[in-house]
């Protein structure tokens, strides 16, 4: 099979060259276009896509297009020759003339120029950007003639000095072939041996990903997943914990019905170091259950806890998780529950999973007592709404069978009364504190509430002042976590300075105040959506953009709602 190798010429006279040295080589499918700089990087990485063994090119194309792609790249180096026959061309010239250019060139021009006492001058640049700063000294100090590449050439033309292109010579232009057939053919002999050991691996792991020092991916082979199979922050997290660790981890995370099991590998070579990560389908099916919910992701809110009262409760239940006894979570809807159960997780289970069975919507009779004994990656179950247990018998076996496990366990319940059924079990019980009793944690949820708005929705507010923030502690009595939220929100997309008033709380709190006794809940869901965006507009004198403010919804999809 022939090579491929397509040559990129910096200017248009090479191209004859080329074509008089192509039947010097029927052994390579030689291809040319022509592009300097930028265009021949845009060339040299269409040309890999479309197939290119090797790209040929010259000088200060030929160093960016090394950077833009991963097949070999020959640099056509200018010989003798070619030095010579530019630099006496130019020499016989009365005007000043100088030579400029990367140090593929100005190198061997300044030895030709000192051994036969040419009347020129050499100035060596390193990046494009230092060609036109250098052409407007020159014609300053008097030069008339700029000898180099194209870059050189064309610039030196528009600032209106006489440009002269040193050019490739046909010798040149065979060496630079000859060369591609030597790296091919060194590259084929070496690449044999890693392509046995790359099938080697890929027939062991059907899911691979590496990644470089910067994190950049450098191979992919996925024949299980797609290529978003990861978010991008999964990732992140991955590669922050495996620089830490300089060894090896292991982490799973939800996607769609799916747990994937990822294990990383920290790997030095050839003085880099890479990460290797394996991708697995873990078997665990409950995700397909109703009721079931698998929890991996990070939470990044913080935990608020500048009361007394929270920071007991979390160093109680610390303990308990750490020494695994099974922890009953009492308290009202919305006070935190779910958060500090799937808090305490991520703070000493975070490479396992927290499985939550949710017993409205799940009956035990489904689970598969084997599946899960056999999954070594569960750390903590969660446990809702035990008050629709049907089966309490076949439910403490269950917590029985997760603490034999040495599974980490959470009962949620929001009144004694659910837990009582459960009175068999030896549990720890903990009663999380109501609002109205955490005064002091409420100005760093608010804060970070606010923060979290200002990043996901853009709201202009990012921090509260000190009446507004005596108006919430007002209310904290009637009013819960989640409450608190949804409060904050209201009033950061209505609030349009920095920071949040009293004014703008004191409307949110008024119309969470009134009741909703107008709406009927007679008609359908389209029906009863509609009375509320009726009477939202009425409140904000039929103003569209506070509606949908205050609604949550830009102003088309309010207009589309109201023509339905």
């Amino acid at each position: 099979m022939n090579i491929n190798v397509h040559i990129i010429a910096p200017y248009e006279s090479m191209q004859f060259i080329i074509k008089e040295c192509m039947p010097l080589f029927p052994e390579l499918d030689i291809t040319y276009s022509v592009g300097d700089l930028a265009k021949g990087m845009e060339l040299a990485v269409l040309q890999e896509q479309q197939g290119a063994d090797i790209i040929i090119s010259r000088g200060g194309t030929a160093k960016l297009i090394k950077k833009a792609v991963s097949v070999p790249v020959i640099d056509i180096q200018l010989s003798g020759y070619d030095m010579i026959r530019s630099l006496m061309l130019a020499s016989h010239f009365e005007d000043k003339t100088a030579i400029v250019g990367f140090p593929n060139i100005t190198s061997g021009a300044q030895a030709i120029i000192e051994l036969l006492d040419l009347p020129l001058k050499v100035f060596t640049i390193n990046s494009s950007d230092e060609v036109a700063p250098l052409l407007l000294e020159l014609k300053n100090r008097g030069y008339k003639q700029i000898a180099g590449d194209v870059i050189t050439f064309e610039t030196a033309n528009a600032y209106g000095l006489k440009g002269f292109l040193i050019q490739s010579g046909k010798e040149s232009i065979i060496k630079a072939l000859e060369d591609a057939k030597l790296v091919y053919g060194y590259l084929q002999k070496n690449s044999k041996v890693q392509r046995i050991l790359e099938q080697f691996a890929l027939n062991t792991n059907r899911n691979l990903l590496i990644f470089d020092e910067n994190n950049e991916m450098i191979y992919e082979y996925l024949t299980d997943f797609n290529t978003k199979l990861v978010t991008q922050e999964q990732m992140s997290l991955l590669h922050a914990e495996l620089e830490r660790q300089q060894d090896k981890v292991k982490r799973n995370f939800v996607v769609g019905n799916s747990i994937i099991d990822i294990t990383g590998y920290y790997q030095p070579f050839d003085g880099m170091y890479y990460k290797i990560y394996l991708l697995k389908k873990n078997p665990f099916n409950l995700m397909e259950q109703k009721g079931i919910s698998v929890l991996s992701s990070a939470i990044n809110e913080p935990i608020a806890a500048a009361s007394s009262s929270i920071r007991l409760i979390l160093n109680q239940i610390t303990a308990l998780y750490e020494s695994k006894e099974p922890i009953l979570l009492q308290g009202e809807k919305g006070s935190g529950k779910d958060f500090i159960s799937s808090y305490i997780h991520q703070q000493f289970a975070q490479n396992g999973l927290l499985v939550t069975i949710d017993f409205k919507h799940f009956n035990l009779d489904q689970l598969d007592f084997e599946q899960l004994s056999k999954l070594s990656n569960v750390r903590t179950i969660r446990m809702k709404n035990l008050q629709h247990i049907q089966d309490y018998d076949q439910a403490i076996a269950f917590i029985n069978m997760c603490l034999q496990q040495r599974l980490h366990l959470f009962l949620i319940v929001q009144d004694a009364a659910a837990s009582s059924l459960l009175s068999e079990v030896s549990m720890s019980k903990i009663t999380m504190p109501k609002l109205a009793d955490r005064q002091e944690d409420i100005q760093p949820l608010v804060q970070y509430f606010l923060s979290d708005y200002h990043q996901r929705l853009g709201t202009t507010a990012v921090k509260i002042s000190n009446d507004a923030l005596n108006m919430l502690h007002a209310h904290a009595r009637s009013c819960n976590i989640d409450d608190l939220k949804s409060i904050i929100k209201q009033a950061a997309l209505m609030e349009k300075d920095y920071v949040l008033h009293s004014e703008t709380i004191k409307q949110v709190l008024s119309h969470a105040a009134k009741p909703l006794d107008f709406i009927s809940l007679s008609g359908t869901l389209r029906d009863i959506e509609k009375e509320i965006i009726n009477y939202v507009l009425q409140e904000e004198n039929n103003n569209q953009s506070r509606a949908a403010e205050r609604l949550g919804i830009n102003r088309a999809t309010l207009w589309r709602k109201l023509k339905d």
